[in-house]
């Protein structure tokens, strides 16, 4: 790593403690010695789920979106509560937001998908050989579930009709999946 980037904290201050979001404002040094700031949100992180029913098409889930204000297409996703292990965080969202349970886990990466501003970062986990078991979606969540085969999937994509960044960048792993290529 390149030393002569690096920024060094001299001070920090909490400017916003929200239930989801934490807003962080640092004094630092730079790296010529002068100092600056730097604003950004303190996320728990999140998990993504890749998951293939049985007859090979992904589940995908309809979720209205209040900063945008309009129902967004998503692969399973959650936040991560304290202490919580990855792997169990995204078995616990697949069920409570579509009610399947896999008997098959892989994690395939993790993304920071806003490195300018957030420390989030949202790891993907490949799910399969799905059963139906019961949703339990949480007291204020408001979700459908449904399958799309991948390459229809891809072409709401093209179409600008899936857009959550996500749920993208999990589609093009899918596919890459569903090749044996990834």
């Amino acid at each position: 790593m390149s030393r002569n980037l690096l920024e060094e904290k001299i001070d920090s201050s909490l400017v916003y403690d929200g239930k989801l979001l934490k807003v962080r404002q640092d004094k630092v040094r730079l790296p010529d010695g002068r100092e600056g700031f730097r604003e950004y949100f303190r996320h728990p992180g999140a998990v993504v789920v890749i998951a293939f029913l049985p007859n090979g098409n992904l589940l995908l889930e309809r979720q209205f979106r209040y900063p945008l204000g309009r129902v967004f297409i998503e692969l399973p996703a959650g936040k991560i509560d304290p202490g919580e292990d990855v792997l169990a965080c995204a078995k616990r969202e697949l069920l409570e937001e579509t009610g399947f349970e896999a008997s098959h886990w892989r994690e395939v990466a993790t993304l920071h998908p806003c490195i300018g501003y957030s420390d989030e970062r949202l790891i993907y986990f490949h799910a399969q050989d799905l059963a139906y078991s019961e949703k339990r979606l949480d007291e204020e969540e408001f979700i459908e579930h449904f399958e799309l085969p991948l390459e229809e999937a891809l072409e709401y994509v093209r179409r600008g009709e899936i857009t959550d960044n996500k749920t993208v960048s999990g589609l093009f792993w899918a596919e890459r999946i569903a090749k044996g290529q990834w």
